[in-house]
């Protein structure tokens, strides 16, 4: 039996919406409200909605992406149109 591997959604995303761009983002959103506030409270208020952002974006927009469907209807539309160009 072989199994098909589930096409990633970060192939259709930006360089900008990238795992390692989502998390360099945040940490640093983090870090520099401590660096440069030294106030916990605005640290823990900054973060909290930052540590939702990536949480939705790295754990459960992918799965959810890959469930839809949407990235394999997506893939054929590009491969027709590349098709049609060829």
């Amino acid at each position: 039996m072989s199994q098909t591997k589930p096409i990633s959604p970060w192939k259709f995303k930006p360089w900008w919406c990238q795992p390692w761009s989502i998390l360099l983002t945040g940490i640093t959103l983090i870090s520099g409200s401590w660096i440069i506030f030294k106030i916990v409270w605005l640290t823990v208020l900054i973060a909290i909605p930052v540590l939702t952002w990536m949480g939705f974006f790295l754990l459960i927009w992918p799965p959810l992406m890959i469930r839809s469907g949407i990235l394999e209807s997506y893939q054929l539309s590009i491969d027709e149109n590349a098709d049609k160009n060829s």
